[in-house]
């Protein structure tokens, strides 16, 4: 329902500020009409703020028909059927977190604390509401968890060359002359990244091109569009090294004050041609020949990696590689020059009260967020000689369907011995499967504080209107369970917004007050400190072209020394002759706004999109019923003719919930739980599959 403000009896709405709370590093500053007291109106992107600069996504405009959607969860839940039948009874409040708190204690006394995993995500990606869970986890000695659903891989890449989590100013690129968007479908997951590439087009000419493995909405409207086999970027960034430097556009003066073995780098690029590169990324060696032309030749290129990066065993090995270019270009010493992954490195928190740092133990094992289903099930590689997990609490996060190896992750829920509490907005797959459902608030609800990914700045988000009928946060329900559970900490008694006081005066900025007068605080770095003119944050102040692995991970003997084309991927072969990729939708974000119905009517179905001649080749009709398996499991999908990628290719957009599917089972069942080095990372992208004609 969106709620029109000019149905109040002629009297204006309020206009509150707040910010995006989901996944997506456009991190938006939001404009909300505040109808009444429980109700919102129209949300806009803030005008002022000089990133979002007035543009958001159509989803969360549209977030009037997510906060008053009749199928929010408003009361706790007692299963009272069998897992996953979706049957349960109305409790209080009181009676669900006695229940909770009881079998979480229950099942550390029986196989100690380690049984017990708090299990979380980005649902929001506010700090306090995010990351509060953290401090439970801590005081109790839960089991931890490895985070590695999303950037660990791109972060592993990025660090081993540049040293940190920062890069040019992103607003920059509207004064670029080439800008790359290399692993990103900016147009679905990034929208303001757009917003400054059109700047840079109409005022200054530029160009944008697109590295992605198919077609996708920012390759429709890009000037050049580069479309390699998923996988093989690092070999295309090679190759590119290869002519920058063999055709006089490599700036030597530059890597001899800033890079660590340039001459090292030339001579092991020697081999690695076009030719050498067109054989494993199936483009056509001119094609990579006047790509890195057209790169060396812009003064002002920036590149703009995204986390496609991260779905990709090899996508730590990738990513380093493409942020070489700008040292060997030089690009990084000029405004709208370099590259840029995130701005996560500039905000230096003190999360101490956040996450409960006080109370940490490392001794406490860790447990990889990916491996969620082997876990389940038993897996001796992850539990070693520790407890199996027997109680989960699960808050911001729907492992039953965004999880890799879907099917095992199904089979460890529904154990009988497992008890799993999930406070959720709607009720999702995971929530399905679970003993005790809570409600939850959305981001409108309660008080958290945010910073950008994508972009410099801190952002309060306030609560704007009151919870949906018995919803609480997070935070209150973390706070109630340490009360049960007779758990120690101070954050414990502390409402969210005196913990976003304290924790920003703990990190030097102004108090909630100050903020809620200002709205967002731009932490930008000065100029040289964003382009590592005053040197890479690495021990040598140097950019690695051979990095020292072996400080980002402990898998780190598989990596190459210097930046080349990892052979580490799920190739296809005779069995499993297609490469298959699963991208983000333009009007879903990871499995949330699946639920409403303006997403839900644009999106469709479950569709794969296959070249017509591998279609052709396979007997299968355009928008036929398509069968996709592998050894780990097989579904059915609609197929859909689509020239815009190479034969041996295929696309699965989105993650769909179960019940989307013919047979109640998502597209990551087919997907590999194994992590990718140097430090783990899911592998959403890398997957060999077949395809045949649906029985």
């Amino acid at each position: 329902m969106v709620q029109d403000a000019k149905d109040t009896a002629g009297v204006p709405p309020d206009i509150v500020h707040t910010v995006c709370p989901h996944d997506c590093p456009s991190t938006c500053a939001l404009e909300v009409e505040r109808v009444d007291a429980r109700t919102i109106g129209r949300v806009r992107g803030a005008k002022d703020n000089s990133y979002t600069a007035g543009v958001i996504c159509a989803k969360v405009a549209r977030y009037a028909e997510r906060v008053h959607h009749p199928d929010r969860l408003g009361h706790p839940l007692r299963r009272t059927g069998a897992k996953g039948s979706g049957r349960f009874e109305r409790i209080s409040w009181d009676q669900a977190l006695d229940e909770v708190a009881g079998a979480l204690a229950a099942a550390a006394g029986r196989y100690g604390a380690e049984t017990v995993w708090p299990y979380f995500y980005a649902g929001t990606m506010g700090l306090v509401q995010r990351d509060g869970i953290e401090r439970l986890r801590h005081v109790m000695r839960y089991s931890r968890q490895h985070s590695t659903i999303c950037t660990t891989l791109v972060d592993a890449g990025w660090l081993a060359g540049v040293g940190d989590l920062r890069g040019p100013d992103p607003r920059e690129m509207a004064e670029s002359d080439l800008i790359v968007c290399w692993g990103t479908n900016a147009v679905a997951t990034q929208v303001n990244v757009m917003t400054h590439v059109t700047r840079a087009r109409k005022q200054r000419g530029a160009k944008l091109a697109v590295v992605d493995p198919y077609r996708n909405a920012t390759a429709e409207v890009a000037d050049v569009h580069v479309a390699p086999r998923p996988g093989t970027d690092g070999a295309l960034a090679c190759a590119m090294m290869h002519v920058l430097f063999a055709e006089g556009y490599a700036d030597r003066e530059y890597m001899a004050d800033y890079a660590d073995c340039p001459d090292r780098l030339e001579a092991h690029l020697a081999t690695r041609t076009p030719a050498w590169a067109a054989a494993i990324t199936g483009l056509d060696e001119q094609e990579i020949v006047d790509f890195a032309r057209l790169y060396g030749a812009a003064e002002r290129s920036y590149i703009r990696l995204g986390y496609g990066f991260a779905r990709s065993r090899n996508g730590a090995a990738n990513t380093h590689a493409v942020s070489c270019l700008p040292t060997v270009t030089g690009a990084w010493r000029r405004q709208g020059g370099g590259a840029f992954y995130t701005n996560r490195g500039i905000f230096k928190w003190d999360k101490t009260l956040i996450e409960g740092l006080d109370a940490l133990d490392r001794s406490v094992r860790k447990l990889d967020q990916s491996r969620i289903g082997p876990i389940l099930t038993g897996d001796p590689r992850d539990l070693g000689d520790g407890p199996p997990v027997t109680a989960l609490f699960i808050q911001n996060t729907n492992p039953a369907v965004v999880a890799p190896e879907s099917a095992k992750v199904r089979d460890g829920f529904a154990r009988d011995d497992l008890f799993v509490c999930v406070h959720e907005q709607f009720m999702t797959d995971t929530a399905r499967m679970a003993d005790i459902v809570l409600p939850a608030t959305t981001f409108l609800e309660h008080d958290d504080i945010y910073q950008g990914g994508g972009h410099q700045h801190i952002v309060l988000g306030p609560k704007i209107i009151e919870p949906y009928a018995e919803a609480r946060s997070n935070h209150e329900v973390v706070c109630a369970l340490a009360e049960r559970l007779g758990a120690r900490h101070r954050g414990f008694t502390m409402t969210a917004r005196e913990i976003v006081d304290e924790t920003l005066r703990a990190s030097g900025r102004p108090g909630f007050d100050a903020l809620e007068q200002t709205h967002w605080i731009d932490c930008q770095p000065d100029f040289e400190t964003a382009h590592f003119l005053d040197g890479f944050a690495t021990p040598d102040g140097k950019f690695h072209f051979a990095p020292d692995w072996s400080r980002i991970g402990r898998d780190h003997a598989r990596m190459p020394r210097l930046p080349d084309h990892m052979a580490a991927i799920d190739e296809s072969d005779a069995e499993h002759p297609f490469r298959l990729v699963t991208a983000p939708a333009r009007h879903y974000l990871n499995s949330s706004f699946t639920e409403t119905p303006t997403s839900k009517r644009r999106e469709g179905r479950p569709t794969i999109l296959v070249h017509p001649d591998d279609l052709a080749g396979l007997g299968i009709e355009d928008r036929g019923r398509t069968r996709v398996g592998n050894r780990r499991a097989d579904i059915v999908v609609h197929a859909k003719a689509f020239s815009g990628l190479q034969r041996g290719v295929v696309v699965i957009e989105s993650i769909w919930p179960n019940g989307a599917f013919e047979e109640g089972l998502g597209v990551n069942a087919l997907v590999s739980a194994e992590p990718g080095p140097p430090l783990g990372g899911a592998v959403f992208h890398d997957t060999a599959v077949w395809l045949r004609p649906a029985a």
